[in-house]
Parts: structure tokens; C-alpha cells; sequence
């Protein structure tokens, strides 16, 4: 029988249905939990998820597009929310862009769309959960951010701010609820093998892997073990950390 370590709770995970957040969607489902799973716009792909999910899983499973970076999409997707769910007791958020390109050869509109969706996005999701989960005395949020944001990459300056930006906000919202029994962390996937690395060439996968002291590439549910972690009961004291999955890097 699998360990029901989230029964009876609700759980939104933003950029759900594909790469590392359909793994995370996934493990929550598996352990109990409903989930919200969210996305931006990829219909074929959210109902291609569901459509693979075991069919126990699917009553649990709702998905609901809309654009992070709206701050009034936001807003009305919470209000729906409310509409179904008197409670909310997770938020992974996972949404995310990537724009690459040399700083100086960056167009603008690039800049803003990776900060706006990745920084902007998880600030406005953030803000609608805590909302809901000050007046419950708990919640657990995670954000998923990257190496890059520490250790920079040539050609994804914006998303290195983007993720860097990431760890500043979670550890400074995790001071702020943490009387209330709220925790805040990030997880920090280096190179994993899903459809966000899939416009690079072998050669670059290969190169890439070399540069992972554990020489290959990691899985999502690799990933979603290190999530649940941070949104079970024995990381209760665990707040404004960042988890490194990364294998080295």
C-alpha cells in the first residue's frame, strides 16, 4: 500500500503538467493529496498528463491555465480556487521560462518575459497562498529555483537573475511566516532530463554531463523526492533552506 503522507490535502503546483512539475503533480497525487497542477497555455500536453495518470489518480488532479506572470490571472484563478477548496496546504512553484542569449546581444523583451515569469510569477502565486494559509497556522511552500543562480551561466543572464532572485525571496518570506507555521524553501535542480534542455544538442547534453561530478544528467522524480521532503512532516523545522539537487555542480 503506498504511504499516504499527504491524504486529505490540497496542494497547487504551478507549471504542473509537464518536466520536473507533472514528477512533482505525480508524487503529491501518489501520496494522497489533491492537486491543482497549473499551466501557461500547452492544452495538449496538460490533457496528455492526465490522460497518462492512473485512473485513481485523475478525481484529484483538476489543472487550470493561466499566465503567472498576470498578476490578475492570478487573482481570479485564487478566487476559483476558493470557490472549490476550503483549504490550502501547499505550493510548489515550479512555473518557468527560459530566453537565452549574450547580455549584450539580449533584446529587452527576453529580459522581461524570464524575470517577469520566473521572479514576478512566483511572487504573485506566493502572495495568494500565504493569504490563504495565515489564517490555518500552515502551509508549506517550495520554490524551484537553479544552480545558475548562484553560479551564473554564459548566454542565461536573465535567468540567472530570475533564479538568484528566487532564493532572496524565499528566504526572506520564510522569516516573515514562519510564527505561523508556515515554511519556505526552494529545491535547486542542476541539469535534468525533461523537455526544458530539449533544444540542446547532444553534443551540449554531452558536454553538460561532464560537467556533473556525477556525470550524468538527474530525473524529475529525482527531483520530486527532494520536494516531498520539504513538504512532509519531518521537515517541519526547515525553512529558507535551499536543497541542491544538482549532482555536484
Amino acid at each position: 500500500m503506498a504511504v499516504q503522507d499527504f491524504l486529505n490535502q490540497v496542494a497547487i503546483v504551478t507549471g504542473g503538467t509537464r518536466g520536473i512539475g507533472a514528477a512533482i503533480t505525480t508524487a503529491l497525487l501518489s501520496r494522497g493529496a489533491t492537486v491543482v497542477a497549473t499551466y501557461a497555455g500547452n492544452a495538449a500536453a496538460a490533457e496528455a498528463f492526465c490522460q497518462a495518470l492512473p485512473e485513481d489518480f485523475r478525481p484529484r488532479c483538476l489543472t487550470r491555465a493561466f499566465d503567472v506572470a498576470d498578476a490578475k490571472a492570478v487573482e481570479a484563478f485564487f478566487l476559483e480556487f476558493d470557490g472549490l477548496h476550503d483549504r490550502l496546504d501547499i505550493l510548489v512553484n515550479c512555473a518557468g521560462v527560459r530566453k537565452d542569449g549574450v547580455l549584450a546581444m539580449l533584446p529587452e523583451e527576453s529580459w522581461n518575459r524570464v524575470l517577469s515569469v520566473n521572479l514576478d510569477g512566483a511572487y504573485h502565486v506566493a502572495k495568494q497562498a500565504v493569504l490563504r494559509m495565515l489564517p490555518r497556522r500552515s502551509g508549506r511552500i517550495v520554490f524551484v529555483t537553479s544552480p545558475m543562480g548562484r553560479l551564473g551561466w554564459s548566454g542565461q543572464a536573465n535567468y540567472a537573475a530570475s533564479k538568484a532572485g528566487l532564493v532572496g525571496l524565499c528566504r526572506s518570506l520564510a522569516k516573515e511566516v514562519a510564527r505561523r507555521g508556515i515554511t519556505c524553501n526552494c529545491v535547486s535542480p542542476g541539469f535534468i532530463d525533461t523537455e526544458f534542455i530539449g533544444n540542446l544538442s547532444e553534443e551540449q547534453k554531452k558536454e553538460y554531463a561532464q560537467l556533473v561530478p556525477c556525470r550524468r544528467f538527474g530525473r524529475p522524480d529525482e527531483v520530486a523526492d527532494g520536494v516531498l521532503y520539504l513538504l512532509g512532516r519531518g521537515a517541519g523545522y526547515v525553512t529558507g533552506s535551499v536543497l541542491e539537487i544538482s549532482g555536484g555542480l
